[in-house]
């Protein structure tokens, strides 16, 4: 296992973590609907983070391309949650279009998945 590997597995577990607190706080705020969607985001891409690290890690999907996509994950879900967590405590954002940027490549991200088990090794 390289040093890409144990980070992106380190940063899928702040990920599940931080998505927990986030649900637990949008569960207990009133109007905090911007967590939730935080927290799920979070969530979600821990578990695909270290689907991808694992598929990688097996060859059963292209290994480079596959840990891009993961490390993608990682980035897109930080900057979307973290935009939308900002937002909901400080009343503004990372920077504009923060979030619609994390969007962008979540969706480049996944596609990079999907070419990653399309292309042969």
């Amino acid at each position: 296992m390289n040093r890409l590997t144990r980070v992106l597995i380190v940063l899928a577990g702040i990920m599940g973590a931080d998505g927990v607190i986030l649900a637990a706080a949008s569960a207990h705020q009133a109007d905090a609907s911007r967590l939730g969607a935080a927290s799920s985001m979070l969530l979600f891409h821990a578990c695909a983070v270290l689907a991808a690290v694992a598929l990688a890690e097996r060859a059963l999907i292209h290994p480079r391309i596959g840990l891009a996509a993961a490390t993608g994950f990682v980035i897109a879900a930080g900057l979307f949650a973290g935009d939308l967590t900002l937002r909901q405590y400080a009343g503004h954002g990372l920077f504009p279009f923060a979030a619609p940027s994390g969007g962008t490549l979540l969706i480049a991200s996944w596609l990079a998945l999907a070419i990653a088990a399309a292309w042969p090794r």
